[in-house]
């Protein structure tokens, strides 16, 4: 219960400063300040943001100091899923349980808002006065690298050449990027607005919840409800494409997440009771329903 009233308290504190980050809609051009409100506040997990509050919180950071990472990785986010959902690259009508964003306000308008909601990610970092200087340029680096060519946009690009058939080292290499390096990324912001480096074990930590994350959206494709999930189930399957659940199998995958989670458990252990967040988030990452 304590675990998730944390979670809770830090899902409403995002929502808040993502709410005061945001440019007005009342502010020209109006059309895309609301696209981008509207793709950014219309709720998700937040699972990142906690990410960031979760591991800045165990090493000491405060809240203070962690708002803009947990808002800069959420305007990452949701940057990526208006674009992912363009005809052009997944085709999806819906997102969070209602149109995504080119279904309501246009194609044109979607891809602007996605545009801006980069660069305002960056901004919010770049102009935070509750980091040093140093831990500014380091989140910086870290969350433009995970969103470029050997993070995010590269995972996707390789997302779109998937064919039916892959091996296991490919779906890993293809969703450490697509999915897995913002949720490194939101790790190891939270840890710099903490210390100076960030613990081996974070990285380890980081990267293995993206991927345990990665094979629970897998399995939710097969096994899941629109109206839970929130978005279009068998996706995936009705576009060919290899994923962990059809190239393991569902027990299989189902296993192999589990044993993702259990070393994701093991890398905080150097935290000790610190750690208890993170490892609920994980938890949360591969038992969810949606």
């Amino acid at each position: 219960m304590v675990a998730k009233d944390h979670l809770k308290g830090y899902r409403a504190r995002v929502e808040e400063v993502l709410a005061r980050v945001l440019p007005s809609p009342e502010t020209v051009p109006a059309d895309l300040h609301e696209a981008m409100r509207y793709a950014t506040l219309g709720g998700g997990k937040r699972l990142r943001a906690c990410l960031v509050y979760a591991t800045g919180t165990a090493l000491g950071a405060t809240p203070e100091a962690l708002d803009p990472a947990a808002a800069a990785v959420e305007l990452i986010h949701a940057y990526s899923l208006v674009h992912d959902d363009l005809p052009c690259m997944d085709d999806d009508d819906m997102r969070r349980g209602r149109p995504s964003c080119h279904k309501a306000f246009g194609e044109a308008t979607a891809l602007l808002a996605g545009d801006a909601l980069q660069t305002q990610a960056f901004a919010v970092l770049a102009l935070s006065e509750a980091l040093t200087p140093l831990a500014r340029v380091r989140m910086v680096a870290d969350l433009a690298h995970a969103s470029g060519s050997l993070g995010m946009a590269g995972g996707q690009a390789l997302d779109l050449k998937a064919g039916p058939t892959a091996t296991i080292e490919v779906l890993e290499e293809r969703h450490g990027r697509k999915t897995g390096a913002l949720m490194h990324a939101a790790v190891r912001l939270g840890a710099l607005a903490a210390v100076p480096e960030v613990p081996p074990a974070l990285d380890d930590y980081g990267r293995t919840l993206g991927l345990a994350f990665q094979i629970a959206d897998d399995l939710l494709d097969v096994e899941g409800v629109a109206l839970v999930v929130g978005k279009t189930v068998g996706a995936d399957a009705a576009a060919g494409k290899a994923t962990f659940a059809s190239v393991l199998g569902i027990s299989e995958a189902r296993r192999r997440a589990r044993g993702l989670y259990e070393e994701a458990l093991a890398s905080l252990k150097f935290l000790g009771d610190n750690g208890g967040l993170l490892a609920s988030i994980a938890h949360y990452a591969v038992e969810r329903d949606h």
